[in-house]
């Protein structure tokens, strides 16, 4: 704590920016990273559960309402309502075969359901690629800084030196620290994407077999 408050306290305009910026982006991130861990964990918990209990169903209402209810994040839903969707008469859309307006409904469906997934995943793959040079940035101007600062008091030796240089470093580490559970959240959650991913993927294909079936 005092090698921090010294180094605010030694540190210019430019120098405080750089660790404010860094703590912003901490504290995105973590911000991020919960809500995204929650969000994920939800998601992947319903897909099994709630594709399960729509299959189970007696009738195609019936598998409907349980899906509802058990698609907390909504990634579900969207699938079985493209595949029940009629287009309007009059259209492009419905001037095309049936099996294409199908296939096109539900790939723009698992797009969105996808993307809702993936939100604040450039975020974290940012702050993870960015904040370790913002820190590095934030040392050498530190360091610089310091050392203009004992050449204008007269004379460097090593003692007047290590100590301006080690605060310094203190903004490397900063960076290092935001960065690290940045990348290691992206990575994580980008496996369960996938996994996400593929359980709809699969849940939309049997959707549309059995809506070609029905017609």
């Amino acid at each position: 704590m005092n090698g921090l408050t010294a180094f605010w306290g030694a540190s210019d305009a430019i120098g405080r920016a750089v660790a404010i910026t860094l703590l912003l982006m901490s504290i995105g991130a973590w911000v991020v990273i919960l809500w995204k861990a929650w969000g994920l964990r939800r998601a992947r918990q319903d897909a099994q559960r709630a594709v399960a209990a729509f299959w189970q169903a007696p009738s195609l209402a019936e598998g409907q309402a349980r899906l509802a209810a058990l698609d907390r994040e909504g990634v579900l839903s969207p699938l079985v309502l493209a595949a029940l969707e009629t287009p309007a008469a009059g259209t492009l859309q419905a001037s095309a075969k049936a099996e294409a307006q199908l296939t096109r409904r539900l790939r723009d469906a698992l797009h969105r359901s996808l993307g809702h997934l993936q939100l604040g995943q450039v975020f974290l793959a940012s702050v993870g690629a960015t904040s370790p040079f913002i820190g590095l940035f934030g040392t050498v101007w530190g360091i610089y800084h310091a050392l203009m600062g004992l050449a204008e008091g007269g004379g460097m030796t090593m003692e007047r030196v290590s100590g301006p240089v080690g605060e310094a470093l203190i903004m490397t580490a900063a960076g290092l620290a935001v960065a690290i559970p940045a990348v290691l959240a992206y990575n994580l959650f980008g496996k369960w994407i996938n996994e996400c991913e593929a359980e709809l993927e699969g849940f939309a294909h049997d959707l549309r077999e059995l809506a070609l079936d029905g017609r």
